[in-house]
């Protein structure tokens, strides 16, 4: 058991509002923690979006960290299940979209709620992987990425935190690795692959496989590869307006 219902669950640093019309969880990509959703509503046209913090990140540092996509997901899905009783979705962006995949696919498997949709950002289907330059850098190239992603996040970095966040960063980039999925799970929800216009690191045109895991919408949208991090209008209004459509009788 991953949480006790009476008290605060790991997975989630805010409590998820009980009121709303359909509830995104957030899956942060490698190594980063919650925080990274930091700019992002706490809901958006009644649709909660609600950070997940992940075992080795952050608040749970000292939990180990997960190794294969399919042990996260086997570890979450009981972990969110207080929170799957209204239309709801995982938005993952990078490695966190097959995180939020493996994770749909378990609830899935489960034969519980499933998610109504899945929301994967800049990433090729499970099939057509690994892929992206960060799974053949070495620890000093990776570092000069996070040092990168830590200023873009309006960090100042220290070369001790550097290196005790490339630690996580390199195991997560390791789990990516390992993840080679040739006959994927079809989910019974629907999926949107969104791709960025100035996106560097996945171009939109190879994500074309997601439409062998289930009925897929493809949305390219503005921006660079970091632009989800400042939750922009497009983004929200996509996955709310998806949601929200899923709900109405």
């Amino acid at each position: 058991m991953n949480h006790r219902p009476s008290g605060r669950n790991p997975w989630l640093p805010h409590r998820p509002a009980a009121g709303a019309a359909a509830r995104v969880f957030l899956i942060p990509y490698s190594g980063c923690g919650a925080s990274m959703y930091r700019q992002w509503p706490r809901q958006w046209n009644g649709v909660d979006l609600i950070p997940v913090e992940l075992p080795g990140h952050e608040t749970r540092f000292a939990e180990p960290n997960f190794t294969t996509y399919q042990e996260l997901a086997r570890a979450m899905a009981p972990g969110l299940a207080d929170h799957l009783d209204v239309p709801f979705a995982f938005f993952g962006h990078c490695g966190s979209a097959l995180a939020a995949y493996e994770v749909s696919a378990e609830l899935s498997r489960r034969g519980g709620p499933v998610a109504t949709e899945l929301y994967v950002s800049s990433q090729v289907a499970p099939q057509d992987g690994p892929a992206g330059r960060f799974l053949t850098m070495d620890d000093t190239e990776l570092g000069g990425e996070l040092d990168k992603l830590m200023r873009r996040m309006g960090g100042d970095p220290s070369p001790e935190i550097l290196s005790f966040y490339l630690e996580i960063l390199r195991a997560d980039v390791d789990t990516n690795k390992r993840y080679v999925m040739p006959d994927p799970c079809r989910l019974p929800g629907r999926i949107t692959a969104i791709g960025w216009t100035e996106d560097d690191e996945i171009p939109f045109a190879d994500m074309t496989g997601w439409t062998e895991c289930g009925e897929t919408t493809s949305v390219l949208l503005e921006g660079h590869h970091h632009k989800f991090m400042e939750a922009p209008e497009s983004l929200l209004d996509t996955m709310a307006g998806n949601l929200l459509k899923a709900g109405t009788p």
